[in-house]
């Protein structure tokens, strides 16, 4: 018994000595307090053990939620008149090969996700004879490439307000000791940011939450830099003005291939929506966490706040949100280097602490993220249009599904293999195992699926895609034997044949198409 005592004692200093070095550590660095003190909460959590993990035994699926009906009411320039519009600009898009901010991503036309994202609001202000301020939550990693990147919008600025702040950092734990970790090869892989639920102290502790108040913009919209299709909303912002809601989440109805998205749920001891990730449940729930039927809507993580209220809850300290343990290698380039623990916070958990919250179905053109370079071959196809004013159209009814294979995973690869977007309007799918790369006016149709052998595959330029190629092999005999119709190859399942009127009928539909970034 007194050895057991002795050993949580020993713990327990540990932990204590582990939380002092590190907020000596950001003390050091200057974080802000609202910053440390979401820390401290957050490692208490870590260190008694919580995991985060939300059990499907607590919380009740929600199942009816409001739809947006699209309408813009006459009144809609009063709303958007107190209305600023926060992105989320702190990835560097590791997971794609980036080493500079994501936003700076060549879309199309030489515009990359800013280009765009100021396009919307310049076009919003236009609309509404309004100021619309625009506010990027940038990381240390991303802040001074993107504030390169705004220089030439000089008319961006509004209200003397800041268009960037940044958000805050936190030290890195070692996985066995809690201790903040130390690198001396590169001491900047000691820092992690905190994830983005950082912003709500961020936005308090710079000042600029007070400042936005002060100048008149009550409500916030907030949205992922990469995801084009949040664009500023004249409906949902009178919408959410005339709510009287202090927070909401636009969701999305989910799909079969709607697997990854957090979801929204109402607890069950308090009746409060929350908001649950992926991390946030253990291996053995994930049936239920990608059950669209039992749970319909994904968050899309749009958010709406009001100002006003975000202030009272952090003055009243009452800002603490569900803890995220983050499992990583302290090189996140080498999974040989030693294990530590990011404690993470995501804004949208958030969602449990307003009282009369609520969630609205918006339309899917709202959720077009690029997390991957699969998603990015669809904003460069002909599936979209995207206006001088940098809004996204879809010209399909149902967006394609597009699975790229490893060949592809980073950005540089995909240039040099798909330096030209083959045209998708007329396809169902498009399935790229193996390493293809693909020539100018490329179009695909229906259901295609490009295998791996192991070799380098061509698709020529002009051709035409239908169906399954297993190698490069049966390409080239498919092309030759389609050579006699006046068009280039339609690979079929294993024996080629003649493009159907039905087929030609479809090529004769897409019109032509740059597909050039």
């Amino acid at each position: 018994m007194a050895g057991a005592a002795s050993r949580a004692r020993k713990l327990e200093l540990m932990d204590d000595l582990g939380l002092q070095a590190c907020l000596d550590k950001m003390t050091d660095a200057g974080v802000g307090a609202s910053a440390m003190a979401s820390f401290v909460r957050q490692y208490a959590k870590l260190a008694s053990g919580a995991t985060g993990l939300i059990p499907e035994a607590s919380i009740e699926p929600l199942l009816d939620v409001p739809s947006f009906d699209g309408e813009v009411p006459t009144d809609a320039a009063e709303a958007m008149s107190h209305l600023v519009v926060i992105k989320l600009n702190g990835g560097l898009g590791t997971s794609m090969g980036l080493t500079g901010p994501k936003s700076l991503l060549p879309v199309r036309d030489g515009r990359n996700f800013l280009d765009l994202i100021v396009a919307q609001v310049m076009a919003a202000r236009r609309q509404w004879g309004i100021g619309l301020p625009l506010v990027l939550m940038n990381s240390f990693a991303t802040n001074d490439e993107t504030l390169a990147a705004l220089e030439p919008y000089p008319e961006l600025p509004t209200a003397n307000l800041p268009m960037c702040f940044v958000q805050s950092k936190e030290p890195k734990l070692w996985a066995d000791t809690l201790q903040p970790a130390k690198w001396p090869a590169d001491p900047a892989l000691e820092w992690c940011p905190p994830g983005h639920g950082d912003i709500y102290g961020t936005l308090h502790d710079d000042g600029l939450l007070a400042a936005l108040i002060e100048a008149g913009y009550w409500y916030a919209f907030v949205s992922n830099a990469d995801n084009l299709g949040a664009v500023p909303s004249a409906g949902l912002a009178s919408w959410f003005a005339h709510s009287g809601a202090p927070y909401a989440a636009e969701v999305c109805r989910r799909t079969v291939n709607d697997k990854k998205g957090g979801h929204l749920a109402r607890r069950l001891r308090d009746g409060r929506l929350i908001l649950r990730d992926t991390a946030q449940t253990s291996p053995d729930e994930m049936g239920f966490f990608t059950d669209e039927h039992r749970h319909p809507f994904f968050h899309t993580n749009n958010l709406w706040w009001d100002l006003r209220v975000v202030r009272q809850l952090l003055a009243a300290g009452e800002f603490d949100l569900p803890l995220i343990r983050n499992v990583k290698t302290i090189d996140p380039t080498d999974k040989t280097t030693p294990a530590v623990i990011q404690i993470e916070t995501a804004m949208g958990t958030a969602i449990e602490l307003f009282e009369g919250a609520q969630a609205i179905e918006v339309p899917r053109d709202r959720f077009v993220p690029v997390k991957k370079t699969n998603e990015l071959l669809l904003l460069r196809s002909d599936v979209y249009t995207i206006s001088d004013a940098g809004e996204l159209t879809a010209q399909t009814p149902a967006i394609p599904l597009v699975d790229l294979g490893s060949a592809y995973q980073f950005v540089d690869e995909f240039d040099a293999r798909i330096p030209s977007a083959p045209s998708l309007r007329a396809a169902t799918s498009l399935v790229v195992q193996g390493d293809w790369t693909f020539g100018r006016d490329v179009t695909v149709l229906g259901d295609v699926r490009l295998e791996d052998d192991g070799q380098v595959g061509i698709v020529p330029d002009g051709a035409v895609l239908k169906g399954t190629a297993h190698n490069a092999q049966e390409f080239a005999a498919m092309q030759e034997a389609a050579a006699g119709l006046g068009l280039s190859a339609a690979p079929q399942l294993r024996q080629p044949g003649p493009l159907s009127d039905a087929d030609r009928r479809l090529i004769a539909e897409v019109p032509p198409h740059h597909g050039r970034v």
